[in-house]
């Protein structure tokens, strides 16, 4: 698999949360962690941030690299998320008391084969939110459908 094709996302947080924000962030990463990555072997389904003494940590699993031997990492460890000051206050200014939370989207390499991951300020739906999206959705694939049989 080529290296830059690698574009690992979280469907599930589209349904589950309002995306308000997204940020840009790089991860620290051991060697066996990025050769896994590369592989397509990681996963952000059930992937959270959390902020520890001023800095975002990300808890999702990435595969146990295949020729690692005893060199290998734990699939499940927390990563330390790379964004600026800024960026880092801010998020964590949103943070407190408001309801949203930092949800990964998408892990990438860009092609200096650096790995990326967008994350989101995001605040969770509710159930007849979810319900109100999913009416939107077919109204609009209804709307769609009927400009393409007119035509």
């Amino acid at each position: 698999m080529n290296q830059n094709k690698i574009d690992i996302k979280n469907k599930k947080a589209y349904h589950k949360y309002e995306i308000i924000d997204k940020y840009k962030a790089g991860i620290e990463l051991l060697g066996t962690e990025i050769k896994s990555i590369r592989n397509g072997k990681a996963s952000l389904n059930d992937a959270y941030c959390k902020f520890v003494k001023d800095e975002l940590w990300i808890k999702m699993s990435i595969s146990e690299y295949s020729h690692g031997g005893h060199y290998n990492h734990d699939p499940n460890r927390i990563r330390k998320l790379l964004l600026t000051k800024n960026e880092l206050r801010k998020l964590q200014r949103k943070l407190v008391g408001s309801g949203f939370t930092i949800v990964p989207l998408r892990l990438f390499i860009t092609d200096k084969g650096w790995v990326k991951l967008i994350i989101a300020l995001a605040k969770g739906r509710k159930v007849h939110d979810h319900r109100e999206n999913i009416k939107q959705k077919d109204a609009k694939r209804e709307i769609a459908r009927q400009k393409k049989h007119n035509n």
